[in-house]
């Protein structure tokens, strides 16, 4: 991929989770399970958060329409980009943790 998708790094956290969940072809009302599954709860997205997150998303080109299901449902799975995007924030994160962890042993050692 030619683009510097480093620039939208660091994602939102609704905008990482909802893409996150879009690693497999998934739709909105899934996606908020799934949200509050992987966060135990600590975040509910609403309806407005959600389809604005999912149609953002969609605008800029990281989640792509598969189908309507039968009941109308529309089902998206994440673009190339937004796969790579998952994976350059998840990056940013473990890199951060790893960080602190050594920090925060650090901290430790000096008591």
């Amino acid at each position: 991929m030619g683009e510097n998708l480093e620039k939208y790094i660091p994602l939102t956290e609704t905008m990482f989770l909802v893409l996150l969940t879009m690693l497999e072809e998934n739709y909105g009302y899934r996606v908020s399970q799934e949200v509050e599954e992987i966060t135990n709860g600590r975040i509910v997205l609403g309806p407005g958060t959600l389809y604005g997150a999912i149609n953002n998303l969609y605008k800029k080109g990281w989640i792509q329409l598969v189908d309507k299901d039968e009941s109308g449902k529309k089902v998206y799975i994440a673009t190339d980009i937004g796969r790579e995007l998952v994976s350059l924030e998840i990056n940013r994160m473990r890199n951060l943790v790893l960080k602190g962890e050594k920090k925060f042993k650090e901290e430790g050692d000096h008591e």
